[in-house]
């Protein structure tokens, strides 16, 4: 899977999350908002890599992972991502309320109130996660 296709996996995974919760699938909707942010924080690491360059282990390994803090840094947005946060209080909320997602959530039920929560600060359009991932994938 290439840079491209993770940050078109990212977007079709928005347009399934909103259907989902459009249509009363708040579980669904939550677990897929998740896979949103990992989908493009994983482009932002396949950015650091050059065609036919062999990956460095750690980082190929590191790499697989679920947790949207650890895929920070792997992408070496730590630095950017803390300025962002001091700069932004509206984006830190936002992404104090995405990180908090795991792969565990596909065994939790989820409200519409908390579908809508993290879909909404994924996407918001000034404040959104996705958007701030969008300028360095």
């Amino acid at each position: 899977m290439n840079r491209r296709d993770l940050r078109e996996l990212a977007l079709l995974r928005l347009t399934e999350a909103k259907a989902l919760l459009r249509n009363g699938h708040y579980d669904g909707a939550y677990y897929l908002s998740g896979y949103i942010i990992e989908c493009a924080l994983k482009a932002c690491v396949a950015k650091q890599t050059q065609k036919h360059q062999f990956p460095d282990k750690k980082t190929a390994v590191a790499s697989y992972t679920h947790n949207l803090e650890d895929l920070l840094k792997v992408a070496q947005l730590g630095d950017v991502h803390r300025e962002q946060t001091r700069a932004n209080l509206i984006f830190e909320a936002n992404w104090n309320l995405v990180r908090d997602w795991s792969e565990e959530s596909r065994y939790r039920k989820h409200s519409r109130e908390d579908a809508e929560a993290i879909l909404s600060a994924i996407s918001d359009r000034k404040h959104g996660v996705l958007r701030w991932i969008r300028q360095h994938w």
